[in-house]
């Protein structure tokens, strides 16, 4: 439901307590209570007795919303039984995050008649028709969709009746040509045979004649056999 739309819906508010209220009393410890007020809806905690500046209530209240009234009003009061009870601060309580949003925690700052700090006091609020689609992060990229592993990525449907498919062409444009991407060769210079390399001062060698010349004819006379006999010494007489 749209925060437009809160005529005739519940609201539901649970007075904490308070913090740090206003000290109205000079003796004893005051005895705070809490006035919850919602158009003609007027609602009053139990009295907390010796409750000083810090009262502790933990008491919940229903209110019918109106339709263009988005606030409430508290007011805290110290009770006394001979007197008039002391006024000690009131507020404003604004209901645009709890209708929005469904559950409001904060704690509200109360003020004097003069409009000086009187303390603060903590509601726990709660309305079950709050639109949650208002409390929802956009998505920040959108959903991954996969595709059907069935279906080729790459396939064409039919055309439709009656449309002319279209004919492959004929005739390819001639393929372009590229630049030759290799230097022209580099013209080596050219040596003449006699600057090349000196002369020699020798003369050169003479072509031996073929065939060769024959070996010379081996001696008549048979080589002297080996060993050489025994020849007689001097330094002994034969047949010794």
């Amino acid at each position: 439901m749209s925060v437009s739309g809160i005529q005739g819906q519940l609201l539901e508010v649970t007075v904490v307590g308070c913090t740090k209220l206003k000290d109205t009393e000079w003796v004893s410890r005051q005895d705070p209570y809490v006035c919850v007020e919602y158009g003609s809806n007027n609602c009053r905690t139990r009295t907390c007795t010796d409750g000083g500046k810090n009262p502790s209530f933990q008491e919940k209240f229903m209110f019918t919303l109106i339709e263009g009234l988005r606030e409430i009003s508290v007011g805290v009061w110290n009770s006394n039984t001979l007197s008039f009870d002391d006024f000690i601060g009131n507020g404003k309580i604004q209901l645009h995050k709890v209708l929005s949003q469904g559950f409001d925690d904060t704690t509200w700052p109360l003020q004097t008649k003069t409009g000086r700090y009187a303390g603060e006091v903590k509601l726990i609020m709660h309305y079950a028709n709050a639109n949650k689609a208002a409390t929802g992060y956009a998505p920040s990229a959108p959903p991954c969709v996969y595709p059907d592993p069935g279906v080729s990525q790459y396939y064409l449907p039919p055309p439709a009746q009656g449309t002319p498919r279209a004919q492959p062409p004929t005739t390819y444009p001639a393929p372009y040509p590229y630049p030759s991407c290799l230097p022209a060769p580099y013209p080596y210079p050219s040596y003449s045979p006699s600057s090349a390399f000196p002369q020699s001062a020798y003369p050169p060698p003479q072509p031996a004649p073929y065939p060769p010349a024959p070996y010379p004819a081996c001696s008549a006379c048979p080589p002297p056999p080996y060993p050489p006999p025994p020849q007689a010494s001097p330094y002994y007489p034969p047949g010794n």
